[in-house]
């Protein structure tokens, strides 16, 4: 049975469309029908519609039925004897078939207008659910995770979504719904044989297509990593194209390359074979169960139990039926692959939140705020401490720098006290409270940072320094560029605050996002501010210019001075010095350079390598 030509078209396209070569699903983790509970909340919230887009579904598939009963009156009508058949054929017989026809299309339009918000605002809620959650999720997980990874998932499920909804409600459901009705008329005016024969056909050839199918997406599967590893062995061959020159093995390469197209090519020739044994397969199902129906219809026309018209019916609830069926594989593969999709998306959100709010947290009440790192122990991976009871106090106002070579864990100060992970011993506490006991959301805001590499969307200058308070006004972003020396720079750009920084601010120098980072962090107006060796990336002189800045800005806050550099920290109310994550030396800069201790030799060193460039 041939589909319409638009159909044909469709579904040859998506035959032929490449696919990604993607990992098998596991079976164990295949959770389809708790993939599909999941989903059903986001879909149930809009019942009115949904009700609405079913109630359509079944007049459209209960005026579709009732075309080909119309039809047999028609040709009943009509055999009688041509030159009567305009008087015996009512004008209403016409006008009702007609009309079925009209109604047939228009509730399926219908349908789809009511059910398009359904869609749309399911995929829109879930896709922000998932979002929500992400940025909930500690800095362990997004450090171990590809970012590319997470939005592919995300693109990928939302799209599925879409999918597995309008193959279900506009493929799926609505065959059920008519091989329902069909049945029930079948078995209403004819004999029970004839459904019979209807539900052996339906369930033979379901069931030889799920099979074939599956064993046709494994071969696909392997037809797709070939064509892969084909692709990736090109390209590896050109980007070495001078190595290939050196060595005279330009025959080599094609040799390899046409190996690997050999065994791509075989693939995609099983998978032809494959694809033209589903499709003989499928029709002989169907020509056998039509023609058992025609046999009986055509006996029972000749013993005058059933009319031409009633032929003409049988035949006609045939067509409608396995037209539908003709593209069972390709929606089958598609609702597989969806789910898979979908229950990855799902799965993010699963992710078990490793920092979250404690049952009663209270919010930081604003003010000055004094920092405790009380015997604070921490370590990323339980075989390897970071930190070991690091103990010391910024009092309100005051400004405390932490020095140490590169892995001492200095940065993990910064990110303990934003609570990015929580610590495994001591605490740190804020005004004396305990930073597990604060909610999440008032301790951030509290807190500011400018870090060692500023990172800037890619927007506007506006835009990002905005960022650090977005309802902020204008004239308060203009007066935050103006405290952290920007607006000379901006004044001389030909686009001004709306000049575009590019891809993480690539257009910009590394002391003019410097600059940005403690623009938008003045903004925020914190009364915490952390500087995480925020001029070690810049040269002498820009380092000089940005130090009067950071100095500026951290001036009535409590700040911690994260520093690589010593230069930096000279006027600091105490320098902690780390070794290993273990306290060594702390004191002003005068004093610990009379202790001729790790800083005086860190400072020694330093001057030497300043005068040597």
């Amino acid at each position: 049975m041939r589909a319409p030509a638009t159909w044909r078209v469709r579904i040859a396209a998506m035959r032929r469309a490449p696919t990604a070569a993607l990992p098998g699903p596991d079976p164990r983790e295949r959770r389809d029908w708790q993939t599909l509970t999941s989903l059903f909340p986001y879909i149930w919230a809009y019942k009115g519609r949904v009700l609405l887009a079913l109630a359509c579904l079944i007049a459209a598939k209960g005026a579709n039925v009732s075309v080909p009963i119309v039809f047999k009156h028609v040709i009943d009508a009509l055999t009688i004897t041509p030159e009567q058949a305009f008087i015996v054929v009512p004008a209403a017989l016409l006008l009702a078939y007609g009309a079925l026809r009209f109604s047939s299309a228009l509730f399926t339009e219908l349908r789809e207008l009511v059910f398009a918000r359904v869609t749309q605002q399911a995929v829109r809620h879930i896709a922000l659910k998932v979002f929500r959650h992400l940025h909930g999720l500690s800095l362990r997980f997004h450090l171990e995770r590809q970012t590319g990874g997470l939005t592919r998932d995300i693109e990928r499920g939302t799209r599925s979504i879409n999918a597995l909804i309008n193959y279900t409600l506009y493929s799926i459901l609505p065959t059920l719904v008519e091989i329902g009705l069909v049945m029930g008329i079948l078995l209403h005016q004819y004999d029970s044989v004839f459904v019979l024969i209807t539900l052996a056909t339906l369930i033979v050839y379901i069931v030889f297509t799920v099979k074939v199918t599956n064993w046709r997406t494994v071969q696909r599967r392997k037809a797709n990593e070939l064509d892969s590893a084909a692709n990736a062995r090109a390209v590896d061959s050109l980007l070495n194209f001078e190595t290939v020159k050196y060595f005279n093995n330009e025959e080599f390469e094609a040799r390899r390359y046409d190996e690997q197209m050999g065994k791509y090519t075989h693939a995609q020739i099983i998978n032809q074979f494959s694809l033209s044994g589903l499709n003989i397969g499928q029709a002989v199902i169907i020509a056998v169960g039509v023609t058992a129906m025609m046999w009986q219809a055509a006996t029972r026309v000749e013993s005058g139990a059933m009319t031409i018209g009633d032929i003409v019916l049988v035949n006609a609830f045939m067509i409608q039926l396995y037209i539908p069926l003709n593209f069972l594989g390709v929606i089958y593969r598609e609702l597989r692959q969806a789910l898979t999709d979908i229950e990855r998306m799902f799965g993010l959100m699963r992710e078990h939140q490793e920092i979250t709010d404690a049952p009663g947290a209270v919010r930081l009440a604003p003010g000055p705020m004094s920092l405790r790192f009380d015997k604070v122990s921490f370590a990323y991976d339980p075989k390897r401490t970071i930190l070991h009871e690091v103990d010391f106090e910024i009092g309100a106002g005051k400004t405390v720098a932490v020095v140490g070579h590169s892995g001492s864990g200095k940065s993990t100060l910064a990110r303990l006290l934003y609570r990015f992970y929580d610590v495994q011993g001591g605490a740190i506490k804020v005004n004396g409270q305990d930073l597990r006991t604060l909610t999440q959301a008032s301790l951030r805001t509290a807190i500011a940072i400018v870090p060692q590499d500023t990172v800037l969307f890619n927007d506007t200058l506006f835009y990002n320094i905005q960022y650090g308070r977005p309802d902020a006004s204008r004239e308060e972003v203009e007066a935050a560029a103006r405290a952290a020396q920007l607006d000379g720079f901006i004044a001389r750009l030909p686009d001004g605050f709306e000049t575009r920084v590019g891809e993480r601010g690539l257009k910009l120098s590394g002391g003019e996002k410097q600059r940005v980072a403690i623009a938008r962090a003045l903004l925020k107006n914190p009364a915490i501010l952390i500087f995480d060796e925020a001029t070690s990336a810049l040269d002498s002189k820009t380092e000089k210019a940005i130090q009067a800045q950071i100095d500026l800005a951290a001036a009535g806050r409590t700040a911690l001075v994260i520093a690589h550099r010593l230069s930096t920290v000279m006027n600091a109310d105490e320098i902690i010095v780390l070794d290993q994550g273990i306290i060594v030396e702390r004191g002003r800069h005068v004093t610990l350079l009379a202790q001729g201790g790790d800083y005086a030799r860190m400072w020694a060193l330093q001057l030497q390598e300043a005068q040597a460039s």
